[in-house]
């Protein structure tokens, strides 16, 4: 049977999400305009720094749980990073679409909405109230895909 496009860039970051190098979740984000893909990001360290696979992880040995004290942490979210990808390739994120398989926190939320994008389909939800508040509150269309 053939996907509709939502289930269909969803099976994308499924791909993309295993390039993270994150050691407690791998997320995975696809920018998508006009029904193509313009950028894609997954949660890991910054380009030419150590990985937590080699460091181990600043946030378990601190014992932050998830969706608090986004700072401390040496990965970047995927979500900032197709953003950022897609900045660097000069390619604009205005009127966008992003998938991604984490709901985003409300640091990512912000940079959504200032990135101009204007829709979000995740699957799991991530525990961050603030986040849905930002997006609700800035009128961006949010759907969440049950597989």
């Amino acid at each position: 049977m053939r996907p509709s496009w939502d289930e269909y860039f969803m099976q994308i970051v499924d791909i993309v999400k295993m390039r993270s190098t994150c050691l407690r979740k791998h997320v995975g984000a696809v920018i998508v305009k006009d029904m193509h893909i313009i950028s894609t990001g997954y949660n890991g360290a910054p380009s030419g720094l150590k990985h937590c696979e080699e460091t181990g992880c600043m946030r378990e040995k601190l014992k932050i749980p998830s969706g608090e004290r986004h700072e401390l942490c040496r990965g970047i979210h995927a979500e900032q990073n197709a953003i950022i990808q897609a900045a660097l390739n000069g390619v604009s994120t205005k009127d966008a679409t992003i998938y991604v398989n984490v709901c985003p926190c409300s640091l990512c939320a912000k940079m959504l909405i200032n990135a101009g994008i204007k829709r979000i389909v995740y699957q799991e939800g991530y525990p961050d109230e603030l986040s849905m508040e930002f997006i609700k509150e800035a009128g961006l269309d949010i759907v969440k895909i049950e597989r």
